[in-house]
């Protein structure tokens, strides 16, 4: 079995923001490590979130969570694999 700390997590999350200030938090998320926008709308903003461990994605959500202009920031699926299983997907034969 390979080791624990070689697992790769990753989740989405639903951010609401003030309306108004959707497109500043949104910079501001895509300037956090591990976290990438996906889409605004209306003030809501879905992120996906990357880490080495489940607590590491709580973190970054909580400090999502603290930031000026959120109302909130939930979770809405969180998935783990081992780091090597990405690493074979990622293999090819072609030339």
């Amino acid at each position: 079995m390979p080791d624990i700390s070689q697992r790769y997590h990753v989740s989405s999350a639903v951010v609401v923001a003030r309306p108004e200030e959707a497109e500043s938090v949104a910079a501001s998320l895509a300037a956090m490590e591990g976290v990438e926008v996906f889409t605004i709308q209306d003030g809501k903003i879905v992120v996906v979130i990357e880490g080495k461990t489940s607590g590491e994605l709580g973190a970054t959500l909580s400090a999502i969570s603290g930031l000026s202009g959120v109302f909130a920031a939930n979770m809405v699926f969180e998935h783990s694999e081992y780091e090597e299983a990405f690493a074979d997907e990622r293999r090819t034969d072609a030339a």
